[in-house]
């Protein structure tokens, strides 16, 4: 006869499963096959996600500031000495004629009408409905004589406004301040600017450093 304890079918009592915890926690459980690379996949393509969102932001935003807001441009030529030169940096300002029409004497860019990707920066001169002549170096407008000063030496062409051009009500006439190395609204080929073709207004020159500053519309 053989002697001896069987082994009992129980649950086990809450002292026993706090001490198997406190075992479990000491020890460590195993790990599961194939957690540690999931998880790192999924960290990578987090990151990937992020990084899209975040550039799109940044893509969406520089996108609203230049369609809508400023943009930087260059100046080409010497059609605007001595107010701007050749080679300057200028940041072009979009919003404030959303809520008005542009004024005489503001400097504007606008598209050539004739070609796609060329712009021209001029001083309008001319508004809408209004008729404008020259006659010597005087401008006239609607027959009476201008007061203004702009131009870098006296006037040695009217070109096309010889004659009295009247503007349509959405029509706007331009010169440059070097009037004598000017393409302007004298000159056929660029004619009467449209409300449609004006990009913005000359805000801020960023370049040369030694003339940083606002331009001035007005003298």
């Amino acid at each position: 006869m053989r002697f001896g304890t069987k082994k009992e079918n129980r649950e086990p009592t809450c002292d026993e499963l706090i001490q198997l915890d406190n075992e479990e926690e000491e020890t460590g459980r195993p790990e599961r096959e194939g957690t540690e690379p999931l998880g790192e996949e999924r960290n990578i393509l987090r990151e990937v996600l992020s990084f899209l969102c975040y550039a799109a932001v940044i893509f969406g935003c520089t996108f609203l500031i230049i369609m809508f807001v400023a943009q930087r441009t260059s100046v080409s030529g010497h059609s605007m000495n001595d107010t701007l030169q050749d080679g300057d940096q200028l940041i072009l300002e979009k919003v404030s004629y959303r809520f008005r029409d542009p004024s005489r004497f503001d400097i504007v860019v606008f598209r050539y009408a004739h070609e796609k990707n060329m712009f021209y920066i001029k001083r309008i001169i001319g508004l809408p409905g209004e008729t404008v002549q020259i006659i010597g170096d005087d401008i006239f407008i609607d027959g009476e004589l201008l007061e203004e000063d702009y131009g870098l030496e006296p006037m040695e062409d009217p070109k096309r406004a010889a004659s009295p051009i009247t503007l349509g009500e959405d029509e706007y006439f331009v010169l440059g301040d070097n009037r004598n190395q000017s393409s302007d609204s004298r000159d056929p080929s660029v004619a009467n600017v449209k409300r449609s073709q004006i990009v913005g207004r000359a805000w801020l020159r960023i370049w040369p450093l030694d003339r940083i500053g606002f331009v001035s519309h007005r003298k």
